[in-house]
Order: C-alpha cells, then sequence, then structure tokens
C-alpha cells in the first residue's frame, strides 16, 4: 500500500510538472530572474552617474562661480533621486517605478545643463580634469541606455509569456502580473547621452588677471 502511494504520488508530481511546464511556469522562472537581473545593471549605472555628479559639480564651481541657479538644478535633482529606494521591487510597482524614471530623467536635464555651463568658460573646457569627468559622464550614460535596452528586452518575454494563452493561466494561478517598461516619453527624454562640443568656437578668454584652478588628476 506504501508503495502504491508513493508511485502515485510521483505521478501525480511528474504530471503536475508537466503541465506546469507546458504552461510556461519555467518561463515565469527563467524571464523573471533575467528581469531581476538587468534592472540590478540599469541601478548600478544610474548609481555610477549618481556618484560623478558631486565631482563635476565641484570642477565647473571652480570656474563658474556665478552660475548658482545650474548647481542648484542639478543638486536638487541628484537628491530626489537618491530619496527613492532602488530597489530590485521598484520593477514590481508601476507607480514607484515611473516615480524614479522621471527623477532619473529629471537628472539627466540638470546634467545637460551644467555642461552647457562649459561653453561659457574657456578654461574649464581645456581642464584636465574637466574632460575627463566628461569622458566618464559619456560612457556612463551609454552603459545606462544598453542596461536599460537589456531591461526592456527582458520584460517585453516576460510579459508576453503573463498575457498569452496557455500560460496565461498559469500566470492567474500564481499571481504573476505584468512588469513596467520605459515608456516612449521616457526614452526620449534619457536616451541620448549629454552633449558637449569641444570643438565649438571659445569665446573671449578672461582677463590676465583672473585665476582658475590648477588642474588636478581624478582620484578613482
Amino acid at each position: 500500500m506504501i508503495t502504491w502511494l508513493k508511485t502515485l504520488e510521483w505521478g501525480v508530481a511528474g504530471c503536475l510538472a508537466l503541465v506546469l511546464s507546458g504552461c510556461g511556469y519555467n518561463t515565469f522562472q527563467t524571464t523573471d530572474e533575467d528581469i531581476k537581473a538587468t534592472w540590478a545593471e540599469v541601478l548600478n549605472q544610474y548609481q555610477r552617474r549618481a556618484d560623478l555628479v558631486p565631482n563635476l559639480v565641484n570642477v565647473v564651481k571652480g570656474y563658474a562661480v556665478h552660475e548658482k541657479d545650474v548647481f542648484i538644478s542639478v543638486t536638487e535633482a541628484r537628491a530626489r533621486v537618491g530619496a527613492i529606494q532602488a530597489t530590485p521591487e521598484l520593477v514590481n510597482d508601476e507607480v514607484a517605478f515611473q516615480k524614479f524614471i522621471a527623477a532619473q530623467g529629471e537628472l539627466t536635464g540638470a546634467i545637460s545643463r551644467l555642461l552647457l555651463v562649459a561653453e561659457n568658460y574657456p578654461q574649464l573646457k581645456a581642464d584636465g580634469l574637466f574632460r575627463d569627468l566628461q569622458a566618464q559622464l559619456e560612457g556612463t550614460e551609454n552603459r545606462i541606455t544598453v542596461a536599460r535596452n537589456r531591461y526592456i528586452a527582458a520584460v517585453k518575454t516576460y510579459n508576453v509569456t503573463v498575457r498569452s494563452f496557455p500560460s496565461n493561466l498559469t500566470a492567474m494561478l500564481f499571481g504573476y502580473q505584468t512588469k513596467p517598461s520605459f515608456t516612449v516619453e521616457n526614452e526620449k527624454a534619457i536616451s541620448a547621452p549629454p552633449k558637449v562640443d569641444f570643438g565649438a568656437p571659445a569665446p573671449a578668454a578672461p582677463a590676465s588677471g583672473d585665476s582658475a584652478p590648477a588642474s588636478s588628476t581624478p582620484a578613482y
């Protein structure tokens, strides 16, 4: 009797495994892990950018002390980003997700305005530390784009599984729901790295009595 019950249990378990596999259960596990991994990389690159901002602001301040509004906007935008708890669970809350992305978009705009300030300060544009920070920032923006695109692809695969038959039945049974992705508006706002044209005609240099801080090598 015990042997027969054990056989029956294994048979039921095997049938259930086949049913779940055929209804997309395993796909949900795989795609959900893909989303977690790709979103973690998005957060990592956003954090990398946020870490560059204070150094960038400080070096620009050394030459453009009168651009207070720009400095304030960057600092406040960075603070708003930092105030949002960026956890893996963020992708399960569409309202929180969109709030986070909107804050990142504001920071992107603020950084772009900060970099445009350099066009009015030839000595700043020539500063080695500023140029190095700009190169790091541009590289980070490109990494953000790559990481974001991978996340979008992972979410698309997952959401299609949630909505497709018969895997949608498994989704309803286990409570799987679609996850938020970047919207077209967000893509336009944050897809392009900030532009800095070091080849543009430079304004007249400051008077000889003016002084500028010496360049230094950034610490990594």
